[in-house]
């Protein structure tokens, strides 16, 4: 089995709280990189995932050459007439609302990205969610923003609160993976390593 050095490259609570899930010790620490400089104007919301998760990944290489180490990122983006709006974390309740609003009614993706670090060895997955948000009266957001304050969730909603009651439908293959982390993907690709799961 590999040494038991399992770093998440992530301070995201909800990545943690997935993570913690498999039942192995693992260690969070902060990545390495300044994601806003990484972004480039144009790039696609997977490819920007996927780099995302990568370099966040790379950022920890040197903490521990036996390391196996877990990068992850997600975009949630709302297709519109000249390509793909980016939907972040709104940061303020005001920003939530707006976001909110633009994609009631709609549907919109959400790319959940992981990479995987070991001796050498480098596996990702980026798994793809639509969700289709209900119509929401204005009354419905503020009173949603209020009550789940989803300031640090790309798109400004929990899925696993109040959140849930904002959709129609939700196709995806891993719910995990709306929070954050793809546990199905993640599971298989930490076995493929050697570690024990279940």
């Amino acid at each position: 089995m590999p040494a038991l050095d399992l770093l998440l490259a992530s301070t995201s609570r909800y990545r943690a709280a997935l993570l913690s899930r498999l039942g192995l010790p693992f260690r969070c620490l902060p990545p390495h990189c300044d994601e806003e400089a990484l972004k480039r104007p144009g790039l696609a919301p997977q490819a920007l995932s996927e780099m995302l998760a990568m370099a966040k990944a790379k950022s920890l290489v040197g903490t521990n050459p036996a390391a196996t180490i877990i990068g992850g990122d997600q975009i949630a983006a709302l297709e519109s007439a000249d390509g793909w709006r980016i939907l972040g974390k709104p940061g303020t309740a005001a920003a939530a609302r707006d976001q909110l609003a633009l994609m009631a009614g709609r549907s919109h993706r959400l790319y959940t990205a992981i990479a995987i670090l070991h001796g050498g060895q480098v596996l990702s997955h980026t798994d793809v969610t639509t969700l289709h948000m209900r119509p929401l009266a204005p009354a419905q957001i503020a009173r949603y923003v209020e009550a789940d304050q989803p300031l640090d969730c790309a798109g400004s909603y929990k899925l696993e609160a109040r959140g849930i009651a904002l959709f129609e439908r939700i196709e995806s293959g891993d719910h995990s993976a709306i929070t954050g982390l793809p546990l199905i993907a993640l599971s298989g690709m930490l076995s493929t390593l050697g570690y024990q799961l279940p």
